[in-house]
């Protein structure tokens, strides 16, 4: 039988390609990187992706797929072992709820706490903690938001466990704190406890530069790196 071809063009930086890369390990499929560089973008990245022209992309055996949750979706459907999908129909659906939460309601509710300051921040911190009280909420009686094992909403609500600490700390402020969201404050710790999502963690030096940056371009300066 011929080796598959699995490549995942990528960023050094960006969490949505280690979404594709943490499922990947997951289920023991070997692949290989692409790495990017957005503002120089690769013949083959604009050939492969031609309408969002950005990462991630997985190619497998020659066809690309696009967009982070798709790509994961469709994983779990070619290799069957080690499902990061729940069995059950309606676990499956909350799973993609979860999923749709962490991209459409949480993750733009938390950057733009990250990219306002002074009377807007402070409208922005309410409805950002609202939602992370909601994830909160899915794991009670839980060690992951799959249950006892790591799955797709874990993979796809990692940014928190990441890019979220990168932000506080280039802001000054903690919104997930043990006394506010003790549930999530495990959760975290279990996570970046797991092999598979700790040996592929960007490094923090180099993060917190980046987001430095991305913060200082949107609100100005923040004070001494």
């Amino acid at each position: 039988m011929a080796k598959e071809e699995v490549k995942v063009f990528r960023t050094w930086s960006s969490p949505f390609p280690l979404r594709v890369i943490w499922a990947l390990k997951l289920k023991g499929i070997e692949h290989e990187y692409c790495y990017e560089d957005l503002s120089n973008k690769s013949p083959l990245l604009l050939e492969y992706n031609p309408i969002h022209k950005k990462v991630p992309v997985l190619v497998h055996n020659g066809r690309p797929i696009v967009e982070s949750i798709v790509i994961l979706e469709y994983i779990d459907e070619t290799w069957k072992e080690n499902p990061i999908l729940p069995e059950d129909p309606y676990d499956r659906a909350m799973a993609r709820f979860m999923a749709k939460f962490s991209d459409e309601k949480c993750l733009p509710a938390v950057w733009l706490v990250f990219t306002t300051q002074g009377k807007e921040q402070e409208e922005a911190i309410a409805p950002a903690l609202e939602c992370l009280k909601t994830l909160e909420g899915w794991l009670v009686g839980k060690k992951y938001f799959n249950g006892e094992t790591l799955g797709f909403a874990d993979i796809v609500l990692a940014w928190i466990a990441n890019v979220l600490g990168v932000c506080e700390e280039v802001m000054a402020l903690k919104m997930v704190t043990e006394e506010r969201f003790p549930l999530l404050c495990a959760w975290i710790e279990n996570l970046s406890n797991a092999p598979v999502i700790n040996t592929t963690w960007p490094p923090r030096d180099k993060l917190l530069v980046k987001y430095h940056a991305l913060r200082e371009a949107r609100v100005g300066s923040v004070g001494p790196k």
